[in-house]
């Protein structure tokens, strides 16, 4: 009852994401719990040799979403949803997404996952002396620049896929600051743009030569908490073309999947890390200030509120792991074996747990797309044996998850041993985690620290992004728009001097600390010593073995 009270008042928070192979909306309600969701799958496409999605993917997916979405709260409730209190949008960060100055896109969309950026990124590393990887937006756009690409003197705006559909929802070029750090360095003390490196950049002889302005074609960078636009009636048609959405709904800045995912592992507090695991995985620790050396494996990007942070972030996550559960789908299919994904998940996982700590020698390599942290520009999935290892199914499925976790722990024992970042704590999120006590132990076991699960782990950026709107609110009190301010719950276990700190204007550490996670156990898993000493093995000869998956790549042609 509470929850459809909250519903019809229109106090609920809406929240979108757009992963890369779903695009998923929660709604929450004052305490900042899922009352109602939806879904929408999608895939991105090889076109041309660029990994891609077409505009109207973007907006039939997000039109499919929000129906799902009316139609869960209409069985659930019986009510018809039509009032927010305020919402946000995220997306998979960086790529490239251009428009004219009439808003027509220039060029298609080239995501994160494309890799043809790599003399752009060596280029502007060495410029900026500072690491730029080949999936961030610039690098896209200087690598546009040395191809001499005809569109790029016609750029009225560059942008992210969260950016792009925030500002066709409100008309707003901005960005969460957290997305933004993705498209270009921030500065950690102005909390914009980098002015020595955009110095540096337009004085460069091949950008001089056309007079491109980036801090005119870039969008603004926004911090949790400030108020990035309000969903136009046009934009509400989009959400919902049923035309029941009323406009006028304040959004907060539209952010990463990065930024939504440290939100849903409360890790945005200096000395908080999290993992996510998906089609790519990428793990994030918050510092205290950014250090000075260049490591091409680590990104240095922020929190949703301008905090620096270290990522290792790799192409290639589960893609691989999941074409081999459905290939033994196909196998039950065959022999007539009902059993649906998560039960297959659930006992295929189970097996690798009674695998041998280093796999049995197996080794695999989970690389869809070219890998930049292991210099492979072109990804080819391999399984690599010797005649003498011991090839069981448990083995097979365990170096099929560790294979997921390689690359990354290439990157996080650079940041973790060579640059001795303080790390306290270390949340997980993501479809790596779904099956409870699998991927959590083998994480532990890469990385030898001890792991942490939230209840919201299997949320993800949807429901992050849906706090960080929450937050907004929480900002504004009750000004604007046609909201109602999101009640304040209940405090658990603070002082005095705490709950006074809450009724006033909480950072958003402080904010998630008091307000959102105050009530939330974890479920942790400590490393155990069999399983690291097993991992350090398997990356030996996982490390040995990845001039194979090179000499793949350039040989194996691709079929287009």
């Amino acid at each position: 009852m509470e929850a459809r009270e909250t519903i019809n008042t229109g106090r609920a928070v809406l929240g979108i994401e757009f992963g890369s192979t779903r695009i998923k909306a929660v709604l929450i309600d004052e305490f900042h719990q899922p009352i109602a969701q939806g879904d929408y799958s999608w895939e991105n496409r090889l076109e041309n040799g660029i990994w891609t999605y077409h505009l109207e993917d973007i907006w039939e997916g997000l039109a499919a979403c929000y129906a799902a979405l009316k139609k869960d709260v209409a069985d659930r409730y019986g009510l018809k949803l039509s009032r927010l209190a305020a919402l946000g949008v995220s997306g998979m960060m960086h790529g490239y997404l251009a428009f004219d100055r009439e808003g027509d896109l220039l060029v298609p969309f080239r995501t994160w996952r494309n890799t043809m950026t790599e003399t752009a990124a060596d280029r502007l590393t060495e410029l900026f002396a500072y690491h730029i990887p080949q999936r961030w937006s610039i690098a896209h756009l200087y690598q546009a620049i040395l191809n001499r690409e005809e569109h790029v003197g016609r750029i009225d705006l560059l942008t992210t896929l969260a950016g792009y559909v925030h500002w066709k929802l409100t008309g707003e070029r901005v960005l969460g600051i957290g997305d933004a750090s993705g498209m270009f360095p921030i500065d950690e003390n102005t909390r914009n743009y980098r002015a020595d490196h955009l110095a540096r950049f337009h004085a460069d002889p091949a950008v001089a030569r056309l007079n491109l302005n980036l801090t005119k074609i870039l969008p603004k960078p926004l911090s949790a908490g400030q108020t990035a636009g309000y969903l136009t009636e046009e934009g509400a048609r989009c959400l919902d073309p049923e035309g029941d959405l009323t406009p006028g709904i304040p959004l907060c800045p539209p952010e990463g999947d990065a930024g939504t995912g440290m939100v849903a592992t409360n890790t945005v507090a200096v000395g908080s890390g999290n993992i996510s695991a998906g089609t790519s995985i990428f793990a994030m620790v918050v510092m205290d200030h950014f250090f000075p050396n260049v490591h091409r494996e680590l990104d240095l990007v922020t929190t949703p509120d301008g905090k620096p942070v270290a990522m290792a972030h790799c192409n290639n996550g589960t893609s691989d792991l999941n074409a081999w559960v459905r290939l033994f789908a196909d196998y039950n299919q065959l022999v007539g074996i009902e059993m649906d994904m998560d039960s297959l998940y659930g006992s295929l996982y189970g097996a690798a747990l009674t695998g041998e700590a280093d796999c049995g020698g197996l080794i695999s390599y989970n690389y869809f797309s070219g890998e930049h942290v292991t210099d492979c520009p072109v990804g080819r999935p391999m399984q690599v044996r010797r005649p003498e290892d011991h090839f069981t199914l448990a083995n097979f499925m365990r170096s099929n998850l560790y294979s997921s976790m390689a690359t990354l722990k290439i990157g996080m024992d650079i940041l973790l041993k060579e640059e001795s970042v303080p790390l306290e704590r270390m949340y997980a999120h993501g479809g790596l985690f779904k099956t409870r006590g699998v991927g959590q132990r083998f994480m532990a076991a890469a990385l030898d620290t001890p792991i942490s699960l939230l209840a919201t782990a299997s949320e993800g950026g949807s429901w992050g992004i849906a706090v960080l709107a929450a937050y907004l609110l929480k900002m504004r009190g009750d000004k604007g728009g046609n909201t109602v301010s999101i009640k304040e719950p209940p405090l658990v276990g603070i002082s005095d001097q705490g709950r006074m700190k809450s009724a006033g204007r909480l950072d958003l550490a402080d904010y998630l600390e008091r307000e959102v996670f105050c009530r939330m156990e974890a479920e942790t898993l400590t490393p155990d010593p069999e399983d690291v000493e097993g991992f350090e093995r398997y990356m030996r000869d996982y490390k040995e073995g990845l001039i194979a998956e090179r000499i793949a790549g350039e040989k194996l042609q691709s079929r287009e």
